[in-house]
């Protein structure tokens, strides 16, 4: 990120070439990493979220260009730089064309490298002026990770902030679209100008209209005095629409038209009136399942989806769930005047490894109750179990999940077979003296299981 040290990943099987390009890059203030192949730097990139890779094209394995590929289908924003010292018209157009930023040749000079690197980091930080710089840090402030993920989101987000194209989120639910789109307005020019939110599914049809493009006096009854919808509202900031998936049929041909023609009419009104607004939309609805359905029409969904992101779920990105719940806690602390110095070791672990079908917003809710509830320094873990009604689910160490898995599996074959051992040992592909083995380690009787079906 501007502001601090960039971080550049080179890649090459030649240790001499790697110390020369990293005293060279060390020299102009850059923060240098290695690796001596492909299968190393995609492990570096997931663990240290480099801004820039320099990779030579011809390794042993997997090559420079295989590597690309890679990092393009994980983080297309990452721009990568590919250098070899078999330089070629073919490989560089084809380097290009695939959309490798730069191609050195080797034997090359400090100034060449230099100029590749500055030119591919102002590319991948959208080309900020020096007043951007200052604000760079802020944009993304409410998003709290350290999940490569999220980092690689966050880029993305970073580079299409600066144009004007529709952006669409993709994420469940309190997975922080809102919080996203209001970092996505931040870094993008119109962060000056208002932005406003509406949730399309908590609006009834017959009011969403209105509140979108207005409506003039007389329009409806109760129609009292002209009223501004928030298109207008929003006039040179950005208008995200959460839940669009949500969005009745009829209302969605008029949000077409509108984004087409970049303006709206209020209801009752024979008047168009322009508009600038940039609009983000997001759901947690599949919007492909939705089109074949019927429910969400195709032409509005390729006119909202110029630029997609999908936020992954709090359940993958787990390295994250400490960081929040601290955040979280060190907040709602100070919120209810509380002393509260953290969770137990136990508290945190039950935290990190429940299921998290409610995302962010549900850890949020579970750290307040916690906190509110608590009376000791540490909240201990038992309040944390009651809060998530001892519904932990999400990890467990391998062997309780082998263990599990394995009496289930017995249950449900003694009670197929009727108790039968001979039979089930067969099913199991295991010799009955194993099989017996099995079901002494996991306590279980087949006499118990004779005459299972005709019990119920």
């Amino acid at each position: 990120m501007i502001g601090t040290t960039k971080k550049i990943l080179t890649v090459d099987d030649d240790p001499d070439i790697l110390k020369l390009m990293g005293m060279r890059l060390q020299a102009a203030g850059y923060q240098v990493i290695t690796a001596t192949n492909a299968e190393e730097a995609l492990s570096q990139i997931a663990i240290s979220r480099p801004s820039l890779v320099i990779t030579d094209l011809r390794m042993p394995g997997m090559d420079g260009l295989a590597l690309f590929d890679a990092i393009h289908q994980s983080d297309p924003a990452l721009p990568v730089i590919m250098v070899t010292a078999h330089g070629s018209i073919p490989e560089a157009v084809d380097a290009t064309q695939r959309g490798v930023f730069g191609f050195l040749t080797k034997p090359f000079d400090s100034k060449s490298l230099l100029q590749q690197v500055e030119a591919a980091l102002r590319i991948g930080t959208g080309d900020l002026q020096p007043h951007d710089q200052d604000i760079d840090n802020e944009w993304r402030k409410s998003i709290i990770t350290r999940s490569p993920q999220m980092e690689n989101l966050l880029g993305q987000a970073k580079l299409m902030a600066v144009s004007d194209a529709s952006v669409f989120i993709q994420g469940e639910s309190g997975t922080g679209k809102e919080l996203l789109a209001r970092a996505i307005h931040q870094a993008s020019p119109r962060r000056d100008k208002p932005f406003i939110a509406i949730n399309c599914g908590a609006i009834p049809e017959a009011l969403l209209e209105s509140e979108l493009f207005g409506h003039s006096k007389g329009a409806f009854t109760g129609a009292l005095r002209d009223h501004k919808g928030l298109f207008q509202t929003a006039d040179g900031g950005t208008l995200f629409l959460d839940e669009i998936g949500d969005m009745p049929l009829p209302l969605q041909v008029k949000l077409l038209r509108a984004l087409q023609e970049r303006a709206i009419r209020p209801v009752g009104s024979n008047t168009s009136i322009n508009i600038d607004v940039r609009v983000i939309s997001a759901t947690h609805r599949n919007l492909a399942e939705e089109m074949k359905a019927g429910r969400f029409r195709e032409d509005l969904y390729y006119r909202i989806n110029v630029v997609g992101l999908e936020i992954p779920p709090l359940a993958a990105r787990r390295e994250d769930i400490s960081l929040l719940a601290n955040n979280f806690l060190n907040e709602l602390a100070t919120k209810y005047r509380k002393k509260l110095n953290g969770f137990a070791p136990e508290a945190l672990e039950l935290l990190i490894t429940a299921p998290w079908p409610g995302n962010v917003r549900q850890l949020q809710n579970i750290v307040e109750q916690t906190v509110v509830l608590c009376t000791t320094p540490l909240i201990p873990a038992t309040l944390v179990q009651k809060a998530l009604q001892e519904n932990i689910g999400g990890i467990v160490p391998f062997e309780v999940a082998r263990k599990n898995f394995e009496r289930d599996y017995l249950i449900k074959l003694l009670k197929a077979t009727n108790g039968g051992v001979t039979q089930a040992a067969r099913l199991a592909q295991r010799n009955r003296t194993e099989f017996y083995k099995l079901l002494q380690r996991h306590q279980l009787t087949p006499a118990l299981f004779k005459n299972d079906n005709t019990a119920h």
